[in-house]
């Protein structure tokens, strides 16, 4: 079959730039090995660990309502009805992607795509049959896969990477989780909220590497509260299976541990969860058929138009580097078909938001107060914190944060950083304003809703020419 444009991976990357594509006028093929689209984040990512970390929110609530009066039994966890829900919400979502694609009339081919050539995909289709497609372009948004810690990996059902995780098979009475990163710190707030007693082991200094410290203290004094362990500047070296003697059956995982705090440098759990980082999915694609290029590190090369070295296919989303953010692939994926139908564009973010969905969550935008500091960038820094804001006050989560970096003599807002409850919906209006080139003088003049925690942005914006109402600080100089 012909098409103008192939899209290969039906992840947020692929079928944005899928429909967009259709919606401008184009006939799109878009080939997935799923039934529907969605890729990683709808399938095994981003929505089935948001709607089991509301669960998880909504038991440390119950918990916490004991303090305000209101007390609930303990809670009775139905780990085949929480299952049910999950996969509910996936199915939903994905389901519902299935029939945009109908509409929108995108031929839609469940199987697995290699480039024969610049122009030809072979396509092997989950029914046996095989399908060859002719393209006049090809966007490749094929994402990325949980990365593995080399040297100690072993093949046993205790040991789970993200994806399994997310399954929920059981909860572990004893879970170590492998990676401080924000997808090891969201699965880990599940199975704790759920009964686990949690261990995180992270190699470097801190949890959570990227994220401003003072951001992450707020969490880490949380984590701690709800975790058994969290070990920094920590190493497994070992994993073993477990089997007790005259026994078959494994009992558990041993795990020998180096690290300057561990008190127990061998210690056994029930499971263990690698988190460790993703890869991108670039190999037995057919790519050595066409001219595109891969870097040392397994990244596909791409311009600021998204376009390969191959004229005809572009590439998006995880593959290409950068952050890996279903958000960040659909923007890459909208520029893509933009750039494909002639269109002035080019992929240039000045800010791309980061969110970390524990409790509190974290988010940031744009340039980092650490980041400034590695590269000699001379900023200034308002900070406004929660404990002066009435409404984390009336939700009794004072715990939190928003900070603004500010460049001086313009002060135009380079980077904003949130840490609190809702957090993550809250940044959109901090990456707004580095987007639009806003001063703080706009965000102290915009009207925020009162009472909200939106509001800690304008709060924010005040405190930094020393007036914020609610609370004192003397004025600039």
């Amino acid at each position: 079959m012909n098409t103008q444009l192939a899209v290969i991976g039906g992840g947020p990357g692929g079928y944005a730039a899928a429909f967009l594509a259709a919606d401008l006028g184009m006939q799109v093929t878009l080939i997935d090995l799923e039934k529907n689209p969605g890729g990683v984040c709808l399938y095994r990512g981003c929505i089935p660990s948001k709607a089991l970390l509301h669960v998880a929110k909504l038991i440390h609530e119950a918990e916490e309502a004991k303090k305000w009066g209101v007390e609930f039994g303990e809670p009775k966890i139905d780990i085949n009805k929480l299952r049910d829900f999950k996969n509910g919400v996936v199915n939903k979502l994905t389901g519902g992607l299935g029939q945009l694609c109908k509409q929108r009339k995108v031929n839609y081919i469940n199987g697995r795509a290699t480039f024969v050539n610049s122009n030809t995909l072979s396509v092997e289709k989950v029914d046996g049959t095989k399908e060859e497609v002719v393209y006049e372009k090809a966007i490749l948004a094929t994402g990325s896969v949980p990365a593995t810690v080399p040297g100690i990996s072993i093949n046993s059902p205790r040991v789970m990477d993200s994806t399994s995780a997310l399954e929920l098979s059981d909860v572990p009475k004893r879970l170590l989780v492998i990676g401080g990163g924000y997808i090891g710190l969201e699965l880990s707030t599940v199975y704790a909220s759920l009964g686990s007693k949690v261990t995180v082991v992270e190699m470097l200094p801190g949890i959570l590497p990227g994220a401003d410290r003072d951001m992450v203290a707020v969490l880490e004094r949380r984590l701690k509260t709800i975790f058994d362990n969290i070990y920094t500047e920590t190493k497994v070296v070992e994993l073993r299976e477990s089997v007790p003697s005259g026994k078959e059956v494994s009992d558990g995982i041993e795990v020998k541990l180096e690290g300057k705090n561990v008190a127990e440098p061998i210690q056994k759990f029930d499971k263990v969860l690698v988190s460790v980082g993703r890869k991108p999915v670039t190999a037995g694609l057919g790519l050595e058929n066409t001219k595109v290029k891969v870097n040392q590190r397994g990244f596909v090369v791409v311009d600021k138009q998204l376009k390969t070295e191959d004229a005809n296919i572009y590439a998006i989303g995880d593959i290409v580097g950068g952050a890996m953010l279903a958000h960040k692939a659909a923007a890459e994926g909208k520029v893509a078909v933009e750039a494909i139908l002639g269109h002035k564009v080019a992929f240039e973010p000045n800010a791309i938001p980061a969110v970390v969905f524990t409790d509190p969550e974290i988010a940031w935008a744009g340039l980092t107060e650490t980041e400034a500091r590695e590269k000699g960038i001379k900023v200034e820094v308002a900070k406004f914190p929660w404990a002066a804001s009435g409404r984390a006050t009336t939700l009794d989560r004072n715990d939190g944060m928003t900070k603004l970096i500010i460049e001086p003599g313009t002060e135009r807002i380079l980077g904003v950083a949130i840490v609190g409850v809702g957090a993550g919906d809250m940044i959109a209006e901090g990456t707004l304003a580095i987007e639009m080139g806003a001063v703080v003088k706009d965000l102290e003049l915009t009207i925020h809703p009162h009472p909200t925690l939106s509001e800690t942005m304008m709060f924010a914006a005040e405190l930094f020419y020393g007036h914020a109402t609610d609370m004192y600080r003397p004025k600039r100089k």
